[in-house]
């Protein structure tokens, strides 16, 4: 079976083709061809074994300046548990200033990645609202 990724590591943007001499996609024999560094190839072989995504979003506030604030992992999750994280994220409702970093869901379902602030949201009355 013949698969192509573009490798998203760099600017180079490697068209990476991989053949898999089994049908599984987990499997250790196959050959990987077209990329120009290491880290090619060390991308698609996570693509293959464990793919895992970053997520960022953002949760409501309560009596801030905006009616949301920015949130990202600080730690790529499991491709399969995006949908699962994104529930608990969904559930989260924070009251006004939050800051930068701070942890709303530590460790989120376990997954060992915490969600984090982006963006400073201070108190303020927006007069905006965001249905959950």
């Amino acid at each position: 079976m013949l698969r192509t990724f573009t490798c998203i590591l760099c600017p180079q943007g490697c068209e990476i083709q991989v053949e898999l001499q089994e049908e599984t996609a987990a499997t250790r024999d196959r050959k990987i061809t077209g990329n120009r560094c290491p880290r090619g190839a060390a991308y698609v072989t996570q693509e293959i074994e464990a793919p895992v995504r970053n997520i960022a979003t953002s949760v409501l506030v309560e009596g801030g300046e905006l009616p949301l604030a920015s949130v990202r992992l600080t730690r790529p999750a499991p491709r399969e548990r995006l949908f699962d994280v994104m529930g608990a994220i969904k559930k989260v409702k924070v009251a006004a200033p939050v800051r930068e970093g701070t942890v709303v869901i530590n460790d989120v379902l376990g997954l060992g990645s915490d969600v984090i602030v982006t963006k400073t949201v201070e108190r303020g009355s927006c007069d905006r609202t965001v249905k959950p």
